[in-house]
């Protein structure tokens, strides 16, 4: 059962492949809310070790780096700087992003196998796997393509398929099945490996999973489906060079599975972290009281919920997770994001082209999380969001409550006196916003928190518009000074809760309302709700805008990037055109191509296609119809030579008889290439 009140919290987030950057997906579905959970964490006082890193021993990891032609470490290295960069600048507070190819995960993940194999918790078993003769190597799940039995993709990995998201193994696969490596068909070729007999932990695993009843529907769904269907053996070592060694003698080429030392990685780096804090790291994994919250994407589910608590009961000293709030995915302007077709927003790219505006994707994200369904992001709806919202609702308050009271009270804070009904309703109302808010987060509805705190901004700015300070200050100044004094409450409230979710905004408002003067910082959400946070008298900072409107121009610029990112990878997957049935050198030898050079070219009226050509032949001049108008302006090609078929047969087009066909040759994009000579050659002279 969930942990009621927890001495300590240790939160993780999904190890990401160091082979690419990151997107908004890996952000709404892990690493956002995981952010928002820790932040509330420590802003109420817990103890927290918030923990993440890079997972580099992934066979995309190698699948990269034989594309690029370099070595796996130097794939690892030039994505661990950027991704832990990105992750800085938006504002993700780990306390330590580390990585899996540290010498220290290494002993950590060996120690870990050595004493479940000591302790007899793995199956030695002989099996044939999947083998690149070709290649000369065994090939690892990732390396294994062919066709998904659950939904049919035809590019289903051995391990997932990652149209339907359904965890697979190779032979699993239908055919054709095809390596990575060669494009070759594998066969299957006897090796050793060692299994852990998920089968017969199944009993505990049960357990584990029915004394969560608390867990979120999409994840307690994934893992009684797996339970129904029956557990059975998993190999936890791999045939590959890259990762970490199986630490057992005559083990040469094979590794740990990448799903048996990733996982282990959250507790290398937890070492990591409290030696280099000078804190006992097994307080954080084997103290009965600590609550561990890892937070993951749906893909991720059955080896957080399954296999690494498995491997955890098998070693007999941890604890085992109190919670595990999967996300579902988040698709992209009406598709499914895409890193090898580039259908994504990179957070690099993001964070460079919208400086200073790290809050307001993380509010669009936030709000649109995929928390129980897949969800969507538009640009649309992030102009919409941010307009209406953050400029129009939450900017606006704090805006309009801090310039009024530098109007009217010289940016000091006023007096608050003889309090109205509305002013009580108001207060009380406010009083009930941290519960709501911190709440929800704890049971991992980062929506709804989202949603009660905006509502505490629409109470604000009701608050205001009902009462009027700018025009009761003319005949009632102490009322205006209360109705400010309670506006500023509201705002330093809102200052408070609204860190989890914006903490780049937070800092701001902090800034603005001088928290430093009355000593208030990120861990004051035991203020919250408190309707005297501010006292009388207390200098404010300047007032300055939170959010600025976003213009279309904007937007659109970030649509257009996409589908032009779109447009690049259909052209660079377009296939070559296959080759058309064979001819005899008689048939070659029928057609008359010869070189000419265009003296004269307009554009055929009433077609927006056609182009009249004259051509000197050598012999004189010929008309040729040349539907190349959308590709050339005709005083482009006046005195360019070309290359035409001179005996095609007449034929007329538009009421115009064309002498001949110009060849071009069509690009990958569709436009069109003139073939002259690559030197001035007399006109008539032929192609053969």
């Amino acid at each position: 059962m969930s942990l009621e009140n927890p001495q300590r919290y240790t939160v993780t987030a999904a190890l990401i492949y160091a082979n690419g950057p990151i997107h908004i997906g890996h952000l709404a579905g892990c690493y956002l809310p995981a952010d928002v959970y820790v932040r509330y964490l420590r802003a109420t006082g817990k103890d927290v070790a918030f923990i993440s890193g890079t997972d580099e021993h992934g066979v995309p990891i190698t699948i990269k780096a034989k594309k690029e032609g370099v070595t796996p470490q130097e794939v690892v290295d030039k994505y661990y700087t950027q991704i832990k960069k990105s992750f800085e600048d938006f504002g993700i507070s780990f306390d330590i992003y580390s990585r899996t190819s540290k010498p220290k995960h290494h002993e950590v993940s060996q120690q870990i196998f050595k004493k479940l194999y000591d302790d007899g918790n793995f199956v030695e078993e002989i099996s044939e796997q999947y083998f690149d003769e070709t290649a000369g190597q065994f090939l690892a799940d990732r390396y294994i393509v062919g066709v998904c039995p659950v939904c049919g993709n035809e590019n289903a990995y051995g391990d997932q398929c990652e149209r339907c998201g359904s965890t697979l193994s190779p032979t699993e696969l239908k055919e054709p099945l095809r390596s990575m490596l060669s494009g070759a068909k594998p066969v299957l070729k006897p090796t050793k490996n060692w299994y852990l007999p998920l089968d017969r932990m199944q009993p505990g695993i049960q357990q584990f999973i029915d004394g969560h009843p608390e867990w979120k529907t999409n994840v307690a769904g994934q893992c009684r489906s797996w339970l129904q269907e029956g557990l059975r053996p998993r190999a936890m070592t791999r045939d590959l060079e890259w990762g970490v060694k199986v630490p057992l003698p005559d083990t040469e080429g094979k590794v740990l599975y990448v799903w048996f030392d990733a996982p282990i990685g959250y507790i290398t780096f937890t070492q990591e972290w409290a030696e280099e804090q000078g804190r006992d790291w097994e307080l954080y994994w084997k103290d009965r009281d600590t609550k561990l919250v890892h937070f993951i994407g749906k893909d991720n589910i059955v080896f957080h919920c399954i296999i690494f608590p498995a491997m955890l009961m098998a070693e007999g000293t941890y604890i085992l997770p109190d919670n595990v709030p999967a996300n579902e995915f988040m698709n992209l302007e009406g598709d499914k994001i895409s890193t090898s077709r580039n259908w994504a927003v990179w957070l690099h790219e993001y964070l460079e082209e919208m400086p200073g505006k790290e809050d307001v994707l993380r509010y669009v994200l936030a709000a649109n999380a995929p928390e129980t369904k897949d969800s969507e992001f538009t640009w649309k709806d992030f102009q919409g969001r941010n307009n209406s919202e953050l400029v129009g609702v939450f900017g606006n308050f704090v805006n309009r409550a801090m310039v009024l009271t530098q109007k009217f009270c010289g940016g000091h804070v006023p007096t608050c006196t003889d309090l109205t009904d509305v002013d009580r309703q108001v207060l009380d109302e406010l009083a009930l916003f941290p519960e709501r808010i911190g709440g929800a987060i704890e049971n991992y509805r980062f929506r709804e928190a989202l949603g009660h705190l905006m509502d505490l901004a629409r109470l604000g700015n009701k608050y205001l518009a009902e009462t009027e300070p700018w025009k009761v200050v003319k005949t009632d100044e102490n009322r205006a000074h209360t109705i400010l004094n309670i506006a500023l409450q509201i705002t330093t409230n809102l200052a408070i809760v609204c860190e989890p979710f914006l903490p780049f905004t937070a800092a701001k408002m902090r800034d603005m309302l001088n928290f430093d003067a009355i000593g208030l910082n990120e861990t004051g959400w035991i203020n919250a709700g408190r309707p005297d946070i501010l006292a009388t008298g207390h200098q404010l900072g300047e007032p300055a805008l939170l959010f600025e409107k976003l213009e279309d121009e904007v937007i659109n610029k970030q649509i257009q990037k996409l589908h032009d990112a779109k447009k690049m990878n259909e052209l660079a997957t377009k296939a070559v055109p296959e080759a058309k049935p064979e001819i005899t050198y008689d048939d070659f030898a029928k057609m008359d191509i010869r070189i000419g050079t265009i003296l004269e070219a307009e554009r055929v009226p009433k077609s927006d296609k056609l182009l009249k050509l004259k051509v000197d032949d050598g012999h004189g001049q010929r008309q040729i119809l040349s539907g190349i108008a959308k590709h050339f302006a005709p005083e482009d090609l006046i005195g360019k030579q070309v290359t035409f078929l001179a005996n095609l047969a007449p034929r007329k087009m538009m009421g115009l008889e064309s002498q001949g066909m110009i060849l071009m040759a069509e690009d990958r994009d569709g436009s069109l290439a003139l073939l002259p000579p690559h030197k001035p050659v007399w006109n008539g002279g032929t192609v053969s």
